[in-house]
């Protein structure tokens, strides 16, 4: 059984993602143990909350350079809702600097007649990257709850794996390179497609994990 390491920094439930990913069949343990993060096959960022909160409760532990580590090492990575904002290099909801993995910022929606700040409900996702296998089974039109107020604008466009659009603004929804991946939306609010994203990332886990592979 694929062990993922779910990072706990006081930052939102983490139970509701912990059972999605024991529902497809992983073993998921939440951690803020840097050894017990670097011994995982797989490991999950989720978040809910500001962003310079989120960054100095990760330093505090002393998590930042391992989350650097864990996603140079290759392993499955996924960053969810805020667990996705930190790895960029700040974000205008405040002055910390965030871990820097990903080239560029957190951008607020921008104010417009008829929009509600935060963007709050479902959605529709349109995917930039469809072969994604994280994707697997989901597709551009498909729903997905959001709960933000801030959005990823990465320097390389071509790291955007989905965008949604809100009011006149489209904007970065998931990014995905490589064995990172992060989405701004919430997969275990998403009902049957949101279940389906972290059954693929269990699947993704247990592939590149050679005890496991079949």
């Amino acid at each position: 059984m694929v062990r993922i390491a779910v990072v706990d920094y006081d930052m939102g439930n983490l139970h509701s993602a912990c059972k999605g990913l024991a529902n497809a069949g992983a073993h998921p343990h939440i951690t803020d143990a840097a050894t017990e993060i670097e011994a995982a096959d797989a490991v999950v960022l989720p978040g809910v909350g500001a962003f310079d909160p989120a960054v100095q409760h990760l330093r505090s532990r002393d998590l930042i350079q391992p989350l650097r580590d864990v996603i140079t090492s290759g392993k499955p990575f996924l960053g969810i809702c805020l667990g996705l904002q930190v790895l960029f290099e700040g974000s205008e909801e405040g002055s910390e600097p965030g871990l820097g993995i990903v080239p560029g910022e957190i951008r607020r929606f921008q104010d417009e007649p008829d929009i509600t700040i935060p963007h709050m409900g479902w959605n529709q996702l349109e995917l930039t990257q469809p072969d994604l296998r994280l994707w697997r089974s989901i597709a551009s039109g498909d729903w997905a709850y959001f709960v933000h107020s801030y959005y990823a604008a990465p320097k390389d466009a071509t790291m955007t794996a989905a965008t949604i659009t809100h009011g006149s603004q489209t904007v970065t929804a998931a990014i995905a390179r490589d064995n990172m991946m992060a989405v701004q939306f919430h997969p275990e609010k998403s009902a049957a497609k949101g279940l389906q994203l972290l059954a693929n990332f269990v699947s993704l886990a247990q592939a590149q994990t050679p005890a496991l592979r079949v």
